[in-house]
Parts: C-alpha cells; sequence; structure tokens
C-alpha cells in the first residue's frame, strides 16, 4: 500500500524534509492534496482532512492503519523503516534531537520575513523584517551552523553517530532553502563550514536525490513558503 503524504500543495515547506525521505527509498507514495480537487486534492481536502484526523497541522503521513504528524517525527518513524534511523537508542534519539534542532532553525528563517504575524502579509510588516534581517545573518546562521559543523566533526561526517541518518536530509534541505532565501549571506559564510557543505553534497548525490531535485516533481521555492528569498533581507 503506498504512503498518502499530506501536505499544503504549492509549497516546499515541512512537506519538503518528508518527500526527500520518501524519495530517496523509492518508495510508493501519493502527495494526496496535489491531486486535482476532482480526485481528492486541493486546499479544502486537506482541511478536512486535517479536521478529521484530530491531527494540529500538515506534513501528516498515513501508512495504512499508521497516522504520524510532525515532521521529525515522520522522519524519525520512515528512517525506521527505510534503513535511515539508527537502531541504538542513544543514537535514535540523538538524530531525532537534531531534526528538531533544524526545525527549530526553519522558525526562525521563516520569521526573518514574517517577524510579527504569519497572517499578515510581507508588505504589512516589511520594516520589522528589515529590523530583524541583520540579527539572522550575522548571529543565528552562525551560531546554528557551528554548532553542526561541529556535531558533523565529531561525528565522522554525519550529524549523528554511526553514519547517514534522516537528520542529515534535513540539513540538506534547510542548506538548500537558505540558498535560495539568503543567497549571498549563505556564499559568503559556507567557507567556514566544510562539513555542512560536503554533507549537503553527499545528500545531493545520492541517486534518487539527484534525480528527483532534477524533476518536475520538485515543488520549486517560492515567496509562499519557509524560504522566501526577499533580496533587501539578504545584505
Amino acid at each position: 500500500m503506498a504512503y498518502e503524504l499530506y501536505y499544503w500543495p504549492t509549497i516546499q515547506g515541512r512537506g519538503e524534509f518528508v518527500r526527500l525521505i520518501l524519495e530517496d527509498a523509492g518508495a510508493d507514495y501519493v502527495d494526496v492534496i496535489r491531486d486535482a480537487e476532482a480526485e481528492g486534492g486541493g486546499i479544502e481536502a486537506l482541511r478536512a482532512f486535517i479536521e478529521e484526523s484530530g491531527h494540529f497541522a500538515p506534513p501528516i503521513l498515513v501508512d495504512g492503519e499508521t497516522t504520524v504528524s510532525q515532521t521529525p517525527l515522520i522522519m524519525d518513524y520512515l528512517g525506521a523503516k527505510h534503513g535511515i534511523t539508527p537502531e541504538d537508542e542513544d543514537a535514535r534519539r540523538d538524530a531525532l534531537r537534531l531534526s528538531m534542532l533544524l526545525a527549530d532553525f526553519l522558525i526562525e528563517a521563516h520569521d526573518v520575513h514574517h517577524p510579527l504575524a504569519k497572517e499578515f502579509y510581507y508588505e504589512d510588516q516589511r520594516d520589522e523584517a528589515l529590523r530583524r534581517a541583520p540579527n539572522f545573518r550575522d548571529l543565528r546562521i552562525p551560531k546554528f551552523y557551528s554548532y553542526l559543523e561541529n556535531t558533523i566533526t565529531a561525528n565522522d561526517g554525519h550529524l549523528a553517530d554511526g553514519g547517514l541518518s534522516h537528520a542529515d536530509f534535513a540539513l540538506f534541505q534547510t542548506v538548500e532553502g537558505m540558498r535560495y532565501a539568503f543567497p549571498k549571506a549563505s556564499a559568503r559564510l559556507e567557507s567556514d563550514y566544510p562539513g555542512i557543505v560536503t554533507l549537503h553534497a553527499e545528500i545531493m548525490a545520492r541517486p534518487y536525490i539527484k534525480a528527483y531535485t532534477a524533476s518536475g516533481r520538485r515543488i520549486p521555492f517560492n515567496e509562499r513558503g519557509i524560504f522566501r528569498h526577499y533580496p533587501e533581507l539578504d545584505g
């Protein structure tokens, strides 16, 4: 039975972290809400499913009788089934912790362009975004990246002890998003974090990931998702 993924149909967002795991595993899955409305897709179908399922927000993964939400938990679940969640319990918790840390980073990246409220348009909070952006570029990115770089160094090239894990895919997508949203800051900073750059390249070189990122199936980054490119915020 194919996995069913429920997520917003026009953005990468947090759903892309799940898609990367599914794609790398070569798993059979349906991105349900991207189907036409007549086939059960569309925003209203997503809202109805959220209400019916009792889960707070997408992404939501359905695997037969099992339903999982919250991106790091979905990645941990899929990783256990497809060989990229560590079997050792301590290492498994650590991989989950690191995916959760990267989920925290997403909030900070999003709140650069929406520092007041996500319900307001960017143009309604542009002055506040311009004030917040230098702190994110100059302090918060280096703080997160330095920690991740040191962790990669300590674990012989991967985030979690014992080799490749779902946390590495979370890092890959984070770097992808940062290169889109903050290309100038990324170009300036990445030379200080060779472990991050090398790990990103390792994930990109995986055959199914390489094929997926080059395909028309991947939703392009845009100014509706978590990572948005506003040149004035890039510094």
